[in-house]
């Protein structure tokens, strides 16, 4: 936890919030810290600053905030995800998160299993609690949204069109002639499939929407590596 993410309420009045929890966990087991330290903190969708630690004990910790920076700018990419599998997919939303991406739809594929779509990381409860992980580690504070849709072809014929407008389309497929581009100055539409890729008919329906196939070289990555590469490689991880 390199900043620890204040919602609304949590504050018990302007300018004081309170901590519990895994957030107050984390002060007492990993940062050792003790009243009067100030931390890293930041307001949900809004600035970032320090909190002055008033009180600290086993319920809770008071602390006087700060808040008198902006958060780092978001990665101006939209990424359309094949609904990873469950065990993966807590890492994938924590590395988005902390990557930037604010803009994230879960779609079905045909190698998409129907049991992934059951899983309780999908509830509203464990997306923020996964998505704010990743904000912490990155000392960010701009909650991504995560749109949510289980039928492949009225997503990709009815909303991907309006999605990829003044954005540049990408399919991450490999096999293909073109490499991904590296270093974009503009905003874009990132596909990745499932494990074991889209399929012929849905590279070509992607295609048909105004995405382009580009691949990351022989390797065949997993999804949960597939991501941070792809997306890093697109915009400078180190200078967005």
């Amino acid at each position: 936890m390199n900043l620890a993410l204040l919602f609304d309420d949590d504050f018990r009045s302007p300018g004081r919030a309170v901590l519990s929890g895994r957030r107050l966990a984390h002060l007492h087991s990993v940062l050792k810290a003790a009243e009067g330290d100030r931390i890293p903190v930041g307001q949900v969708n809004g600035r970032i600053g320090e909190g002055h630690i008033l009180r600290l004990d086993d319920r809770e910790a008071e602390l006087a905030v700060t808040l008198d920076s902006p958060p780092p700018p978001p990665l101006p990419l939209t990424l359309i995800l094949a609904m990873p599998r469950p065990k993966m997919f807590r890492r994938v939303l924590q590395t988005c998160a902390s990557l930037g991406v604010k803009d994230i739809w879960l779609i079905n594929a045909y190698k998409v299993e129907k049991s992934f779509w059951q899983t309780p990381w999908l509830t509203e409860e464990h997306l923020r609690e996964n998505l704010t992980l990743g904000l912490e580690q990155a000392r960010d504070t701009a909650l991504p949204a995560v749109h949510i849709r289980k039928l492949f072809k009225p997503f990709v014929e009815d909303e991907l069109p309006g999605l990829l407008a003044g954005k540049r389309g990408l399919i991450a497929h490999p096999g293909t002639a073109t490499r991904c581009p590296a270093g974009l100055d503009e905003p874009a539409v990132l596909c990745i499939g499932p494990e074991g890729g889209f399929t012929p008919y849905e590279v070509t329906k992607l295609a048909e929407a105004g995405c382009d196939q580009v691949h990351l070289g022989s390797r065949i990555l997993r999804v949960e590596t597939a991501v941070p590469v792809l997306i890093s490689r697109l915009y400078d991880s180190c200078n967005f």
